[in-house]
């Protein structure tokens, strides 16, 4: 991605954007309910996570069977789709966003620590690292079961 782009991409999802309310398109979301247990912890999420989310829903395997896998995520934002995963994979797996804007991984870093205690969980099994999905080397881990990535555009 060009310089250009990725700091046109950043100051829009990073500056220009405040709430979900501020999109100027909705068109990847589908009008389709997620799947009731994705409800249930979606529920649990804090609200300003919630508000500050951008992506265009969260893809999850139909089975369900997440529990203690290794999940990436590509473009994490504000890290709800993160925390929805953490609760999916349980205590015993783990799940890292990934994001190039700065004041994305700011909420999802600071959401860290109350999505441990909303979902029980003795230590965080998520965690956020700035960098560009087309350079992990900054990722702590080199090995996952499970990658996530929506691509959704700017207007």
């Amino acid at each position: 991605m060009a310089d250009a782009t990725r700091e046109a991409v950043q100051e829009y999802y990073g500056k220009v954007l405040s709430s979900s309310a501020d999109l100027k398109t909705d068109a990847c979301c589908s009008g389709e309910k997620p799947p009731p247990r994705v409800r249930e912890v979606l529920s649990r999420i804090h609200e300003t996570v919630l508000a500050r989310y951008y992506g265009c829903g969260l893809v999850v395997p139909p089975d369900m069977l997440l529990e203690g896998l290794s999940v990436l995520d590509l473009g994490s934002g504000s890290g709800r789709d993160c925390f929805v995963l953490s609760a999916l994979v349980g205590p015993t797996g783990h799940v890292v966003g990934v994001d190039m804007t700065q004041e994305q991984i700011d909420v999802a870093q600071a959401h860290v620590e109350y999505h441990t205690t909303a979902f029980g969980y003795e230590r965080p099994n998520v965690r956020f690292v700035k960098a560009f999905i087309e350079d992990l080397s900054q990722l702590p881990d080199s090995s996952f079961d499970l990658v996530m990535y929506v691509h959704r555009s700017t207007p």
